[in-house]
């Protein structure tokens, strides 16, 4: 069985154009632009972003192949003694001409799906399979992960628009420790970030961002809210497999 090779890139492979192709580059210093404004809303993001700490790796449309084992390359950063908060930033091939919100976040849930196809560890105990169950979380290698998408379809809600490419964002739950939305600290700093994106965005806060363990809140809706107020309806489109390799 041939051996897919890794493809975690730091900033600098990303602007290497012997490494990566044009079109990642491009896209790359579009996002970078974009995440060290000083008046982006996100202190973690843009910290991450100056001090080298975000991760990044790209997909063209007809081939995917390698995403298992970045995303596990990517995992194993956590193993060492101190943790770094990193966060994976994933940037899809940019379509000929620009598409709707509902394609791109149909194709977000395809790359979920495929990555969970192509999982060989068993899903974590304490996680339900269930995504209509409150404490549902994507998760792969047995690790629990906050996946957002952001588009260039969006159009009031800029924060969420990095660029051309549709551009996933993997941010694994142990990262957020001292950081949750029941802890003091990540109170205060949840509703920092969010009135700073009231500023940026056209529109109020979506009513489906919420945080994780809220009984009423379902994580999957917040994964990629629409540039919009309405809540998100219908049921989440992941399919959890019948079981593990």
């Amino acid at each position: 069985m041939e051996t897919i090779t890794s493809q975690l890139l730091t900033k600098e492979q990303m602007t290497n154009e012997n490494i990566v192709p044009k079109w990642v580059t491009e896209e790359y210093r579009n996002f970078h632009e974009k995440v060290t404004d000083p008046t982006f809303p996100c202190y973690f993001g843009m910290s991450a972003e100056n001090k080298g700490e975000l991760r990044y790796s790209y997909i063209t449309h007809d081939d995917w192949s390698h995403l298992p084992s970045t995303i596990e390359s990517f995992l194993e950063l956590f193993n060492k003694p101190k943790l770094t908060r990193h966060g994976l930033f994933l940037f899809v091939e940019p379509e000929k001409e620009e598409k709707s919100i509902s394609y791109y976040r149909e194709y977000f849930w395809r790359i979920l799906q495929y990555l969970h196809n192509h999982d060989e560890h068993e899903w974590p105990k304490e996680i339900p399979q269930n995504p209509d169950h409150h404490l549902w979380e994507f998760s792969f290698a047995n690790e629990p992960i906050f996946a957002f998408g952001n588009a260039p379809a969006y159009k009031q809600r800029k924060t969420r628009n990095l660029g051309n490419s549709l551009i996933l964002g993997f941010q694994p739950r142990r990262i957020f420790e001292g950081l949750e939305g029941t802890s003091k600290g990540g109170l205060m700093s949840r509703e920092k970030v969010r009135e700073r994106v009231e500023k940026w965005d056209l529109l109020p806060k979506h009513p489906n961002i919420s945080h994780y363990g809220d009984l009423n809140h379902r994580e999957w809706k917040q994964y990629f809210i629409g540039d919009d107020i309405k809540l998100i309806a219908g049921q989440c489109p992941f399919q959890h497999k019948v079981k593990f390799p």
